[in-house]
């Protein structure tokens, strides 16, 4: 993991959503970990991750929701233990990739189950060819994502990002 760039993104992502309430960034498990807790430092708040599965140390009195995975076509119960988040709470969502939403989706199911707030949803890097942020950005949510991905061709090898 590259923490400077990891730094970088953390005082991009305090700067885009500077003055909102936020008390908690959520997260899923496992990539975007690293980059929720470096931003975090930044809002000097608490980081929670959504777990893909049940475990031992998890309780059972927890928020679920079901999503699809994009990279590992499957699905998969996401899972947060309500001691960690609780009704009032005011959300950042992190994560690393944007491709066509469901994990999003699926956090901002669990953060309506707890009775808390969206403030904003960050991502490092949107594939713009994809659905998710346009369906994420209709629901209304201020989604800001460091990179978009216009188009990938894997037999050349390019990748054209959108200027921002």
């Amino acid at each position: 993991m590259d923490i400077d760039l990891f730094n970088q993104m953390g005082a991009e992502f305090k700067r885009r959503f500077e003055g909102k309430p936020i008390n908690k960034i959520l997260t899923i498990e496992a990539s975007g970990i690293g980059i929720a807790c470096i931003a975090a430092t930044y809002f000097h708040v608490p980081v929670v991750f959504a777990k893909k599965s049940q475990s031992i140390n998890i309780d059972s009195d927890v928020y679920v929701a079901e999503v699809e995975s994009f990279t590992h076509k499957r699905k998969n119960q996401v899972i947060v233990s309500k001691k960690f988040l609780n009704e009032g709470d005011h959300v950042l969502i992190i994560d690393d990739f944007l491709a066509n939403g469901c994990a999003l989706q699926g956090l901002l199911s669990i953060v309506a189950q707890a009775g808390g707030t969206v403030e904003g949803i960050g991502i490092a890097v949107e594939k713009g060819f994809q659905q998710g942020g346009r369906i994420i950005r209709n629901l209304g949510y201020q989604l800001e994502s460091l990179a978009i991905v216009d188009s990938m061709d894997a037999a050349n090898g390019t990748i054209q990002f959108r200027k921002q």
